[in-house]
């Protein structure tokens, strides 16, 4: 893996790697005077995955989905995971102790000490009331944001219905915004596309029924505690991102954005 690592960076320009180690460092220098603690909430269809994938890089930050957390801990036998394992296997939910173990010991690991996000937890008030517990008992500091990603369900509906995938190779299309250049075809393979069976109109309106109901307890709680931010997640993605940089005061401008601005 090494190997592999060293070979990709002697490719790379020594001018893209100074600077990118120059962003690394100036982000640290920041990160320690105000560390970003982030929650980021979100329906499906939001586009909180994307922003929080970038945010992840731009910002050198750790990014944790419970479901991830759950699977990889599954995956490497670890004694949480065990836990897991057991009630998933008897159809029953997690609890949220074993979620905030979770959330507990990835909290530790190096690359979350410059800040984190975490990404759809907490879902209730109570997950949230022990998260607050949580980075109060382990020294971690407050939650220096609430990210909340407001949707209309009429766009989310027009979002998810039109998606369409390629089941062997994961690639997705959507009829109105990202359409295949044959209708129903993969574009590499001209195989047939297919709806994941959660994105049925009837399915979709049981789960934004359910994430409203959980969820608004949880944008309560953050919002009498002054750090809720409403995100207009309607608007494309660099809009979205401009908001982010906004609430957070930090730029998350590219640099190919940073070069046009200066050219």
């Amino acid at each position: 893996m090494a190997h592999q690592t060293a070979e990709v960076l002697r490719r790379v320009p020594t001018e893209e790697l100074l600077k990118e180690l120059e962003r690394r460092e100036a982000t640290r220098g920041t990160n320690k005077q105000q560390q970003q603690r982030l929650v980021l909430i979100g329906p499906p269809g939001s586009g909180k995955g994307t922003q929080a994938s970038f945010l992840r890089e731009r910002l050198c930050l750790c990014q944790l989905a419970t479901g991830d957390l759950l699977r990889n801990a599954v995956a490497q036998g670890t004694e949480l995971g065990k836990e897991a394992k057991k009630v998933m296997e008897a159809g029953g939910l997690v609890s949220d102790q074993i979620v905030l173990g979770l959330v507990r010991e990835n909290l530790r690991r190096p690359e979350c000490k410059n800040g984190f996000i975490l990404d759809g937890f907490p879902r209730t008030l109570e997950q949230a009331r022990k998260l607050d517990e949580l980075l109060a008992t382990d020294g971690i500091g407050p939650l220096s944001a609430v990210l909340n990603f407001a949707v209309p369900d009429e766009l989310l509906k027009r979002r998810i219905l039109g998606r369409w995938v390629h089941p062997a190779s994961g690639r997705t299309y959507h009829e109105e915004f990202h359409p295949p250049k044959v209708p129903m075809r993969d574009d590499e393979t001209g195989e047939p596309l297919v709806q994941r069976s959660d994105d049925q109109p009837d399915v979709l309106v049981k789960r934004l029924a359910a994430f409203h109901a959980s969820t608004k307890p949880v944008l309560d709680y953050y919002e009498k505690r002054g750090i809720l931010h409403q995100i207009d997640a309607s608007k494309s993605i660099p809009q979205v991102r401009q908001q982010l940089s906004e609430v957070l005061s930090v730029d998350l401008s590219d640099n190919t954005e940073r070069a046009e601005a200066n050219g």
